[in-house]
């Protein structure tokens, strides 16, 4: 009897799951958790995983929001009017730079001034 042929997809959520697992552990360990315990909250987090996003079919792009986010802000609380400048530092075209820095103070305002009418 053959053994049935694992696909890709199959692999590639094992590595997810098995990630999401690890990680929660390491995480959970390194803030005092006893071991026992983190094996199974990781475990419960990696399968409330499957159980909730299963079937579904999700992409993570590699350029994380959340990474370029802060960069962004890093880069734009230090401009100086020079978007030539801006540009360089962050490793894009000076549009690119113009865009960066009107999403960053769109994102300021919203967190910095209050709505008029909340």
């Amino acid at each position: 009897m053959t053994k049935p042929k694992t696909s890709a997809a199959e692999i590639k959520r094992h590595e997810l799951l098995l990630g999401v697992e690890d990680h929660a552990r390491t995480i959970l360990v390194e803030h005092g958790i006893a071991a026992d315990v983190a094996d199974q909250v990781a475990i419960a987090i990696a399968d409330h995983l499957a159980q909730d996003w299963g079937g579904q079919y999700v992409v993570i792009p590699t350029d994380y929001h959340y990474k370029i986010a802060q960069r962004d802000i890093h880069l734009c609380r230090s401009f100086t009017g020079d978007f030539t400048a801006l540009a360089k530092a962050a490793g894009m075209t000076e549009s690119g730079a113009r865009k960066m820095y009107n999403r960053f103070r769109r994102y300021w305002t919203a967190v910095n001034q209050g709505r008029l009418f909340d």
